[in-house]
């Protein structure tokens, strides 16, 4: 069992990806393909005559500040735009894909976060009015449903509330949740870098190896941004089971075969340094 999570950063283009994916398909690999839509959500809102709010928590991880203006966005653009063409161009390839959001059969669900910690020129401060929540629950048997019947499912944002509204989520924590509900064997976060960088703004030098909780401590360190999150839901997965999780380049020649052979950074817990660690 393998999951795939595709970003939604700028500059990556999906036909490397898709050709990739259809090729193991057609090999009989067991995958789900999870997909973000960051860049396109930030082009419909400026679109829509809105600018998208960036915010930084105290722990350095970036989000998006999601009002019920953004949310519609949000929406339009990962369940509208990204998951239906992904899905075309897939089927396009050969892949029997079927698109859901995590609302679909209350796939992925959890509590809406409406106050978040903010730092902003050396302040720490709450914003109010946020829609959007970390995923707690997801229902594998939507996904083991469709998968038995020889569907590759596509899924995205938003996911389901406690209070059953839509509102946004991670999406790379969305894929560790995921991950987890199906004892999956390896997570691929694919981005539009190669991997961890010592150094994003010096040293560009790729960590191969991530492995321990001395290894991870490092890690964090050099995770800066959108990767500060990759990192996190990285580190959920090994915690809950997860073999292997790998963050890698998008934009390669065939980005799911290559970081599966190890290209991008490696994350693992053979030691077992992580388990139970928060």
């Amino acid at each position: 069992m393998l999951i795939v999570k595709i970003g939604g950063a700028e500059g990556i283009g999906y036909e490397p990806l898709v050709e990739d994916i259809v090729a193991l398909a057609h090999a009989g690999r067991r995958m789900v393909l999870v997909h973000g839509g960051s860049a396109e959500t930030s082009e419909l809102q400026e679109r829509l005559g809105s600018s998208p709010q960036m915010v930084v928590a105290p722990s350095g991880h970036e989000s998006r500040f999601t009002d019920d203006e953004a949310l519609d966005a949000f929406i339009m653009a990962c369940a509208g735009r990204v998951n239906t063409d992904l899905v075309a161009r897939l089927r396009r390839g050969g892949a029997d894909a079927v698109g859901l959001s995590g609302l679909d059969g209350g796939l992925c669900s959890g509590p809406v976060k409406d106050a978040i910690k903010v730092e902003r020129d050396g302040r720490r401060f709450l914003m109010r009015g946020n829609r959007s929540g970390r995923v707690e629950r997801v229902r594998p048997e939507v996904l083991s449903a469709l998968m038995g019947a020889g569907f590759l499912p596509v899924v995205g944002p938003p996911v389901l509330s406690d209070s059953g509204y839509p509102m946004n989520t991670d999406a790379d924590r969305m894929a560790a949740a995921i991950a987890l509900s199906l004892g999956a064997e390896d997570l691929v976060l694919l981005t539009n870098v190669p991997g961890i960088l010592r150094d994003p703004d010096g040293d560009p030098t790729l960590i191969r190896r991530v492995d321990g909780r001395e290894d991870f401590a490092r890690a964090r360190g050099s995770a800066r941004g959108r990767m500060a999150a990759k990192l996190l839901a990285a580190e959920e997965a090994l915690r809950g089971g997860v073999r292997r999780a790998i963050i890698a380049d998008a934009r390669a020649a065939k980005p799911v075969t290559d970081a599966l052979a190890g290209l991008g950074t490696v994350l693992s817990d053979e030691s077992g340094e992580l388990e139970g660690l928060r």
